[in-house]
């Protein structure tokens, strides 16, 4: 069954870099759009609050449809959301992409995620999920850099057509790989609220929304981080996001794995106290005279590739785990509240930047990761639910 996922990481690859590659585009971008880097740096939050809000909703709507044909219009509406991005010519225009691109983005990472949980035994859904999220770890490692590359070497706006046609490619793929015989959502609506009800997945939720808050607080102001505190030029901002993303691949399988063999919340408890450590280390060293600074920086936002992913493959596993029977809703709730962090990262950070504090950033992106490890800890402890019939 693996070699199918393969399909659903490609779709996922497609997602992951127009995500991420917004990040690195923001100083082109902002001077294009004749804006600051703080308020077009709100498209991230834009989009953030579009998968937030979007994606719980769509994923209901659609549980019924066949899941192959629902991957493959998410990922032609993605394309199609793409170019109308590049076509942009003003941040309104840019914005309102943004909210469509989100919400194709919503429907098919939550979807992706349940099909690939379904196409295998149970005690092999971690390195499922995690095979699925390669993709996006292949998108921070290729997708990102390039994107950042053709940002700075040609134009912003060709980096949404590269992405257009990445898309395209992957619905195609999806089309002529996947089986065309697929589980449908066939939770009822009683089980839909049972999840949201369960104190154990609120817990759960609460942890992605602590871990997503902190990260995305630095990775939206990454650029602008990397060009003064290490003194990085476009090309070594696209070379330290290439480590980034080859990190991340790492920390992704080894994330899944981990998930499998010593369980999701050992593995996210350890993650989070190294994340929150590497993160203090990178604040630190924007105090250092820029040489130094700049190899530790390095070195920093090479760490939080594998730690960070590691955390997010396990955290998925571990919302899987607790409702297999319902995992496209309980995915989709996890989606919501990892892009709600996403957009409070994304204000934090604007704040800190704005005062003229690139240290602090990565001090909120620490301290975060403190929270979501005591959420962690003082929390229920997460036990599988039990599975609920229909009409429970």
């Amino acid at each position: 069954m693996f070699p199918r996922l393969i399909w659903l990481a490609v779709g996922a690859f497609a997602i992951g870099t127009e995500t991420l590659v917004i990040s690195p585009l923001l100083p082109w971008i902002a001077r294009d759009l004749d804006a600051s880097i703080a308020a077009v740096g709100q498209l991230v939050t834009i989009f953030a609050l579009g998968y937030a809000l979007g994606s719980p909703v769509l994923s209901v709507l659609a549980g019924n449809i066949d899941r192959r044909r629902l991957l493959v219009a998410c990922l032609a509406g993605f394309a199609v959301a793409n170019l109308l991005a590049a076509a942009a010519q003003n941040l309104g225009q840019l914005a309102a992409a943004r909210v469509l691109l989100a919400l194709m983005a919503g429907l098919y990472m939550p979807t992706a995620n349940a099909v690939a949980s379904s196409l295998v035994p149970p005690e092999k859904r971690g390195r499922a999920i995690a095979t699925v999220v390669a993709g996006l770890t292949v998108a921070t490692a290729v997708g990102v850099p390039l994107g950042a590359w053709i940002g700075a070497h040609a134009h912003w706006r060709v980096t949404f057509v590269m992405v257009a046609a990445i898309s395209a490619a992957a619905a195609l793929a999806l089309l002529i790989g996947l089986p065309r015989t697929l589980p449908r959502g066939a939770a009822t609506l009683a089980q839909r609220v049972a999840v949201v009800r369960r104190p154990e997945v609120l817990h759960g939720l609460a942890v992605t929304l602590a871990f997503a808050t902190g990260v995305f607080a630095l990775f939206t102001y990454l650029a602008p981080l990397l060009a003064r505190a290490a003194g990085l030029d476009a090309q070594g901002i696209s070379a330290t996001l290439f480590l980034f993303g080859v990190a991340a691949a790492g920390g992704n399988a080894l994330g899944g794995f981990a998930a499998d063999r010593f369980g999701p919340v050992p593995t996210v408890r350890t993650a989070f106290v190294a994340l929150a450590l590497n993160f203090a280390l990178l604040a630190l060293a924007t105090t250092l005279p820029v040489p130094v600074a700049a190899i530790v920086i390095i070195g920093a936002v090479g760490l939080w590739g594998v730690i960070g992913w590691s955390l997010y493959a396990a955290q998925i596993a571990n919302l899987v785990r607790l409702a297999p029977e319902v995992a496209m809703v309980s995915l989709s709730l996890n989606a919501s509240t990892f892009y709600l962090g996403v957009a409070a990262g994304a204000v934090l950070g604007s704040l800190a930047l704005s005062a003229g504090s690139i240290a602090a950033i990565a001090w909120i992106a620490s301290i975060a990761q403190l929270v979501g490890l005591a959420i962690l800890q003082i929390g229920p402890r997460l036990a599988p639910a039990p599975v609920l019939q229909p009409g429970e």
